[in-house]
């Protein structure tokens, strides 16, 4: 009789195999996890060699990751399951776009055994269980609406509108000069310079290409004469655009770029299914983009559209820029057609300044203690400096010795040179950047270069600067700061966008109590008695006109720069010959106020 004890001693050992028969993972589990592992590292070789299909799977795991373009992918197997013909495998993926912008989702796909071992059997649906042949996935922003933009008393300036582009492909057009004609002979109506040639021109690479944007108002009275030709088609768009067309062009264009920041960092996502075409047809997931806040510029209408009115007649390139001194606020930016198609030279244009820049030169003077605004000072017609260099005034007009406010007042070449040439190398550029003229600005809405001036290596250079010639440059944007300046007693910081800040390479100390004092009755007078009574009737203006000449110093600008209560304003004309045009600009723009 076998006892209690060897049995269960027995029953032990039997207990020992059935414990050590535990081998891991399946290979249904290897090969799952291996696929999905190679696949969230982007190793499309290695993933789809574990398919029975490696070829299909290699071609749509590249297109789907390089379509979707994520910063990191995860692959978590799930259960893996006996079936009837096989195994299925669930499994957890996300797609990590950077930003905390990740999508999840659950997906399952199906293994067979065949000669080789197990692999994964394959189908568009191990991607994603939406995923159908001839399919692929994208990624792409959900951007919001943007609010419009506004002027400073809040009218719209610029809302969302429909744009349609009017594009050409060459390769389908079939009769491509018959086309063309066509296109320009509508498209002509709404923008002069389209012309069969310029398509033409343009097709020459024979690549699609754009012809134009359109408004949609612009687009509808084309539509039907353009809307069947072939290989013509029509991409439109939302976007920003200007309410009133040609409305502060130039200083828009650059809101429109803020705003458009704005709205992409604001921005939401979806992963959605393209079929071959690249047409959606069906979301993934979306996440919206978040409301964005309006924006208000500091542009005021109605000195804005004064100062459009005033400068669009002239014939040559012309413009104003107006700042208002307490605040540094940009209120009008405002050029005519020849000057617009040349750039924003309101903002960047360099130019010599003339005698505009007498403000920088006295205050140097004044600053310096070398004169007061009642010293006597020679004005002759003509002055010698170094060598053979004679430096005159206008017409060579002689006022003797008078105090420094009357030469001031008419513009004293030979006065203001001389004061020049009397200081340090370094006084003009010094006193210049106190009033703004020198300093660099990142402003949110428009580039700007307020102008630079020389040191002066020679008397003849000092001379030359102190008249706002030589090595002198400034931009209407420069001067309108620097008369601001002396309004406002120091340099405000000039802004265009409510709420964004502007930032300064410099904070110049301003000038002292006592110059400006000074400088502001003397440029008083200029209107008073000087060069600018024309604008006698237009309230008390303070301000200095300015003929500056250039290229071979037979063409002269005319300038007029100052201020009158809280605006301060440069006003160009170039190639004017005198500085009496700019003067009567700005009086049709400050009689427009």
């Amino acid at each position: 009789m076998v006892s209690k004890r060897i049995l269960v001693g027995l029953a032990a050992l039997l207990l020992v195999p059935v414990a050590g028969c535990n081998t891991g993972p399946s290979e249904q589990e290897v090969t799952a996890n291996g696929f999905l592992k190679a696949y969230a590292a982007g190793n499309a070789q290695a993933a789809s060699g574990q398919t029975d299909s490696p070829k299909q799977a290699k071609q749509l795991i590249e297109k789907v990751r390089g379509d979707l373009r994520p910063v990191v992918t995860h692959a978590t197997l799930g259960k893996v399951t006996d079936t009837d013909n096989g195994a299925r495998a669930t499994y957890n993926m996300s797609w990590d776009f950077g930003e905390g912008k990740v999508w999840r989702y659950q997906g399952e796909f199906n293994l067979a055994e065949g000669d080789s071992g197990w692999k994964v059997r394959w189908a568009p649906s191990v991607i994603h269980p939406k995923l159908k042949k001839g399919q692929t996935l994208s990624y792409s922003e959900v951007l919001p609406d943007a609010a419009p933009v506004t002027g400073s008393a809040g009218n719209e300036l610029m809302a969302p509108e429909k744009l349609t582009t009017v594009t050409l492909s060459p390769q389908s057009a079939g009769d491509l000069a018959g086309v063309a004609g066509q296109l320009a002979d509508a498209l002509g109506t709404i923008e002069p310079s389209i012309t069969q040639q310029s398509i033409m021109d343009d097709a020459g690479a024979g690549k699609p290409f754009p012809i134009v944007t359109l408004r949609q108002s612009d687009f509808d009275r084309v539509r039907s004469e353009i809307s069947d030709l072939p290989g013509v088609t029509f991409p439109a768009r939302t976007d920003l655009v200007s309410v009133e067309r040609g409305y502060a062009d130039q200083v828009l264009a650059g809101v429109g770029k803020v705003v458009d920041k704005k709205v992409s960092a604001s921005a939401g996502w979806k992963v959605a299914i393209q079929d071959a075409s690249g047409n959606e047809t069906g979301e993934l997931h979306k996440t919206p983009g978040k409301p964005v806040e309006p924006t208000q510029v500091t542009l005021s209408d109605n000195v804005q559209r004064a100062a459009e009115a005033a400068v669009e007649p002239v014939p040559q390139a012309a413009m104003i820029v107006a700042i208002k001194p307490s605040t540094g606020e940009l209120v009008a930016v405002a050029q005519n057609d020849p000057a617009d198609s040349k750039g924003s030279l309101a903002l960047t244009g360099q130019y010599p300044p003339g005698s505009t820049f007498k403000m920088v030169t006295g205050a140097a003077a004044l600053e310096k203690g070398n004169v007061k605004i009642d010293s006597p000072v020679e004005c002759p017609g003509k002055k010698k400096f170094a060598g053979d260099y004679v430096l005159p005034n206008d017409k060579e007009f002689d006022l003797g010795r008078v105090p420094l406010i009357t030469a001031f007042a008419h513009s004293c070449n030979t006065t203001f040179a001389q004061l020049a040439v009397d200081m340090p190398a370094d006084a003009l550029p010094e006193a210049a950047k106190k009033l703004g003229i020198g300093v660099d600005f990142k402003m949110p809405g428009a580039t700007t270069i307020t102008g630079k001036v020389g040191t002066g290596d020679s008397t003849n250079r000092r001379a030359q600067n102190g008249i706002g010639q030589g090595t002198v440059t400034a931009s209407p944007f420069g001067m309108a700061l620097a008369a601001a300046s002396v309004a406002n007693g120091e340099m405000p910081m000039p802004t265009l966008i409510n709420g964004e800040r502007t930032e300064a390479d410099s904070t110049p100390q301003p000038p002292s109590k006592a110059t400006l004092d000074q400088l502001r009755p003397m440029m008083r007078e200029v209107v008073k008695s000087g060069t600018a009574t024309n604008i006698g009737g237009s309230g008390e203006v303070y301000g200095k006109t300015g003929t500056a000449q250039f290229g071979d110093g037979t063409h002269s600008h005319g300038w007029f720069v100052g201020y009158r209560d809280d605006l301060a304003f440069a006003t160009l004309i170039t190639d004017a010959g005198k500085s009496t045009p700019a003067v009567d600009l700005t009086k049709r723009f400050l009689d427009g106020t």
